[in-house]
């Protein structure tokens, strides 16, 4: 039975940043969209306090054995821990144009909170304030890595790509020019093609 597609968004936290990827991709397997209590309209958890809880809340509602993770920006902490600390349930890794759980700040990427926050003043102050560092736990991560990027990105510049990659034991960098933050929403062909390319790699005989 082919492993669920499991599909992170970033700040945003709404299920269908993800959507038109996803739409490309369920030949391969269920399509599972998360989005995040408090954030993009779906109502707040009072159980969900903090970054952690929001981790904690996510792993409590995955499909059961091993999916295949696609995150996003932000919710690259939430995939990369997960890889971490329950490597039995991710069978392939995606992260785009995420921090990963890194200080994105000394690789040369845009302060976006204070932008962030004046867009969506309701998201919880927790999530702003977050400073969750995995820089020392990377080397952990044994699912097959494909990191995303945009050659153009200020908030998370190809830099942060390749310092994971540095880290990151057989993640391969791919990089789409001219694509903004937000390009897996805004080019799912292109975007959903790379992604599958991953997820489905060539047999060579």
């Amino acid at each position: 039975m082919a492993p669920p597609l499991v599909f992170l968004p970033g700040a945003g936290g709404s299920e269908s940043f993800w959507e038109p990827v996803g739409q490309r991709l369920a030949d391969l397997g269920d399509v599972v969209l998360f989005g995040y209590p408090g954030f993009g309209g779906v109502p707040a958890d009072p159980g969900v306090k903090s970054l952690d809880d929001l981790y904690r809340w996510i792993v409590a509602r995955l499909p059961a054995g091993a999916s295949h993770v696609i995150a996003q920006s932000m919710g690259g902490i939430f995939a990369a821990r997960l890889a971490l600390e329950h490597p039995e349930r991710v069978e392939r890794l995606v992260l785009v144009a995420t921090s990963g759980g890194i200080d994105v700040r000394r690789l040369g990427a845009a302060e976006w909170r204070h932008d962030y926050r004046a867009s969506f003043p309701d998201v919880p102050s927790w999530f702003i304030d977050d400073r969750t560092d995995l820089t020392h736990r990377l080397a952990g991560i044994r699912a097959p890595t494909l990191l995303l990027w945009s050659d153009s990105d200020p908030i998370s510049p190809p830099a942060i790509a390749h310092f994971l990659a540095e880290r990151i034991g057989g993640a391969r960098v791919v990089t789409v020019p001219g694509g903004t933050h937000a390009f897996a929403n805004e080019r799912p062909d292109e975007v959903a093609t790379i992604i599958r390319s991953h997820l489905v790699p060539v047999q060579r005989p």
